[in-house]
């Protein structure tokens, strides 16, 4: 069983940054990726960025790209989300998550990943 824990969120304001880290209780076959997810009050949750460990080449959605960046550290086990620029449309819980490797699974899609964290509020006020 994977567990993740994801810290970091609060309250800033419009143009400040954030840095958020998932922590993961191990890493296995079945964290092929990561990913960072976010879900606002009313909305249906979506892609932000994801990473592999194993490849360093992240993926990013349109609406965050040039503004935040996914890293991970295998020895650690983690994932950081450095958020820069943050807008009021950036609020969210934000939540990380891992899937196994398949032919035909993609980072931005929920259903296709195994494992979640609890979720960090991120709030931005204008």
């Amino acid at each position: 069983q994977v567990q993740l824990v994801e810290s970091g969120g609060g309250l800033v304001q419009a143009w400040d940054s954030l840095r958020l880290s998932c922590a993961a209780s191990t890493r296995s076959s079945s964290m092929y990726r990561m990913g960072w997810f976010r879900q606002a009050l009313g909305k249906e949750r979506e892609f932000v960025a994801g990473i592999g460990w194993g490849d360093p080449n992240p993926y990013y959605a349109h609406y965050v790209k040039g503004r935040f960046t996914i890293s991970r550290d295998n020895a650690k086990n983690t994932v950081a989300l450095q958020m820069n620029s943050l807008r009021p449309e950036d609020t969210a819980v934000y939540y990380c998550a891992s899937r196994q490797f398949g032919s035909g699974k993609s980072d931005a899609r929920p259903g296709d990943y195994d494992y979640w964290g609890q979720g960090t509020q991120v709030t931005v006020s204008s």
